[in-house]
């Protein structure tokens, strides 16, 4: 399993919850890697601290792994020069253990008896260490620290012959969440887990087809949205056309709702729903469920703007731009003592003045992790004059861990895990705190309230209702085996 933290640059509570990775596919088109690089710019918000492109000419796979952002790594003509071929796979990565190096930048290249593949992997196997393991003993040796290696090394183990018969022996071999993409000197391959945890849409440009994390990088191509891939299939894109293939027992869809809570770009349609307009509902739900008087509602930019519209047309409070957010702060900024490390939301955010002094605010965010971002931000609305500070997010208490491929801290480290809301009020220094409720997060997005007996999505971080087995959780591995491990990483 691979956790870890954030460099010093990622001050604050969104320096914990990060999506791991996205990742992105082309088949078809004569200039594949200008593409792929494209499409990985407009999933720079799921990682960016690496980035990386393989493609195949018809004779050789090439490849780019770096780290850093894909305008800063794929942004010149010379760079994509060097990546020829008519089909490509790309991945940008939010590392999530270990120190973020280039041996575990992705897409990952093997070379195997029945030719070279490349995989790229956005999620998290739950029981990656007991495969890894197994591997170990009977000889394998890793390269990288990453979930994807295991996958490739059942690949190379597998007793079957097609590459795709391959792949799915390996895949029932693994347990978690996983969207992969991966090339053959023949095909473009996409797959998603069982549960459909997280995201994998498909897409088409003429004779083109595109399979991405998420359907905003469409829109940049000018490509066509065809469909989600479903949960547990593989689309296998080749000369032949595409074709699906579905061999993986049926399991209920679980789709992470925090996806629309927070981590999928507002433009993207996840599931069939739009999500700048489930923010929205969201936000109306908790105005709904939560009112407050107050002169302004204000965002914590960005992710809270659409609930915090949301919010303001439901309760009919003006909505307001309160918190100006630089856009320059890049993520690697080393912070040298702790006086300017604490000055470092301050870089991030910054209070409008002269809008908000004197004025009861209702400040609206996705959620609270750690509660270090959010008590800043009120302590600088306070400095600014704000007679009054209440916050409202649009998510139920964060207070267990993300094992499904979301960086976020132990549970002795979230906020809503230790304390009672009337706690945390007091700890982040709010007249008053609220959250939307279960019933109320699943009405806005599913139109329901939610099933405690069978639920549609993924609300583990809410609930501690895990939909697939946490096996390197529940077989914690002891010193000697973390030792091997190390030996190997």
């Amino acid at each position: 399993m691979i956790r870890c933290r954030h460099p010093l640059g990622d001050t604050g509570d969104d320096a914990y919850r990060h999506e791991e990775c996205g990742v992105f596919g082309v088949y078809g088109h004569d200039d594949a890697a200008a593409h792929t690089a494209l499409g990985l710019h407009g999933l720079q918000h799921r990682g960016q601290e690496a980035c990386g492109i393989v493609t195949y000419d018809g004779d050789h796979f090439h490849s780019h792994r770096a780290l850093g952002t894909v305008g800063d790594n794929f942004g010149s003509q010379e760079v994509i020069a060097r990546l020829p071929g008519a089909m490509s796979i790309g991945h940008v990565r939010y590392s999530t253990s270990g120190e973020t190096v280039l041996r575990n930048v992705q897409p990952l290249f093997a070379d195997f008896k029945f030719g070279g593949l490349a995989i790229a992997h956005n999620g998290n196997l739950t029981n990656a260490y007991a495969v890894r393991k197994s591997l170990v003993d009977k000889g394998c040796i890793f390269q990288s620290t990453s979930d994807t290696e295991t996958i490739i090394h059942l690949i190379a183990k597998s007793e079957y012959s097609p590459v795709v018969d391959r792949m799915i022996d390996a895949l029932r071999q693994v347990e978690g969440a996983y969207s992969l993409v991966a090339l053959t000197r023949e095909k473009l391959i996409g797959v998603r887990d069982p549960y459909g945890i997280r995201p994998l849409i498909l897409g088409r440009m003429g004779d083109t087809y595109i399979l991405s994390s998420e359907s905003c990088t469409l829109n940049i191509l000018g490509a066509e949205f065809v469909r989600d891939v479903d949960p547990g299939e593989i689309i296998v894109i080749d000369k032949k056309g595409l074709r699906s293939i579905k061999p993986f027992q049926k399991a209920p869809s679980r789709f992470c709702i925090f996806e629309y809570i927070y981590f999928a770009r507002p433009d993207s349609l996840m599931e069939g729903k739009n999500v700048y307009e489930v923010r929205k509902q969201i936000g109306a739900e908790l105005a709904r469920e939560c009112p407050v008087e107050a002169d302004m509602v204000i965002p914590v930019p960005d992710s809270g703007v659409p609930a915090a519209l949301g919010y303001a047309n439901q309760s009919g409070i003006p909505f307001e731009i309160g918190i100006i957010r630089s856009h320059y702060m890049g993520r690697t900024f080393i912070e040298p003592s702790d006086q300017i490390r604490h000055l470092g939301v301050r870089l991030k955010h910054n209070a409008n003045s002269g809008l908000i002094k004197g004025k009861r605010l209702i400040l609206v965010d996705d959620s609270i992790v750690r509660g270090t971002t959010s008590t800043k931000i009120v302590e600088m609305m306070r400095n600014a004059g704000a007679r009054e500070v209440h916050m409202r997010i649009s998510s139920p208490p964060t207070d267990h861990s993300c094992f499904y491929g979301i960086d976020t801290p132990s549970q002795q480290e979230l906020l809503a895990a230790q304390n009672n809301i009337e706690e945390m009020a007091k700890l982040i220094g709010v007249d008053s705190l609220a959250y939307i409720s279960f019933d109320g997060l699943y009405r806005a997005v599913a139109g329901e309230d939610r099933n405690s007996e069978a639920p549609q999505f993924c609300d583990a971080c809410f609930t501690g209702e895990y939909p697939v087995r946490l096996t390197d959780q529940e077989d914690s591995p002891g010193p000697q085996q973390l030792s091997l491990l190390a030996e190997q990483e």
